[in-house]
């Protein structure tokens, strides 16, 4: 079986969020879907490791963002690559509060939900919830989808993401060739490719330095 197959399935990619009693929490999800227009329900897939997952069960409600490809990259890895058990992800980005939950302004625009209904997987929690707000925010800008943060930005996805696959070893160059090395940020997996890792480089999907980057072979 290949799982490669699950690259030509259509993902957005949003910021889920929601409150750790007074605390705005959040992360990175790409399966979201409209359930149906009236009244308008969605379902979201969290998994279990993440700690808005368990934010969402005891409040009833979340909201999630919807990134555009005009969105800063640095959302992806403050949302994606770090808890919010641990980090204050609102502290670092433009957000305000809607139904009583956060929401970028970084965005195309959010949904917020009151939860309907759960489903448990083994890895995750589908929450099905009624939309009780939603609004755009900037129409500028396609909104991001998956592949174009795959294929454009170049970015990997956290081990906790439905579309996370495990990375092929990168192939060697054939003797006599300019050799090119790669780099991996070790705070989102990113991925750079040259000759040198320049001293003063800023990763662009979480804009860690040059020394959180590791030499793969």
């Amino acid at each position: 079986m290949s799982v490669n197959t699950f690259r030509n399935m259509s993902y957005g990619l949003y910021v889920v969020s929601s409150l750790d009693g007074d605390r705005p929490v959040g992360c990175i999800a790409n399966s979201i879907m409209q359930i149906t227009a009236s009244p308008a329900t969605v379902a979201v897939s969290l998994n279990h490791d993440n700690y808005t997952n368990s934010c969402v069960a005891v409040t009833g409600k979340f909201a999630f963002s919807i990134l555009s490809e005009k969105s800063a990259p640095s959302i992806i890895g403050g949302f994606g690559f770090r808890s919010s058990r641990d980090n204050d992800k609102f502290a670092e980005v433009p957000h305000v509060m809607k139904e009583g939950l956060p929401v970028l302004t970084d965005a195309c625009g959010y949904v917020v939900c009151k939860v309907l209904k759960t489903m448990e997987t083994e890895t995750h929690t589908v929450f099905l919830g009624e939309v009780i707000d939603a609004d755009v925010l900037d129409e500028s800008a396609p909104a991001m989808t998956y592949a174009y943060y795959h294929n454009v930005i170049k970015g990997t996805s956290p081990k906790n993401a439905p579309t996370f696959l495990q990375e092929d070893n990168p192939e060697a160059v054939p003797e006599g060739e300019k050799k090119i090395h790669k780099w991996k940020c070790q705070v989102c997996g990113y991925i750079y490719e040259g000759e040198t890792l320049p001293e003063d480089y800023k990763c662009p999907i979480c804009g860690q330095g040059a020394d959180k980057f590791v030499m793969i072979e």
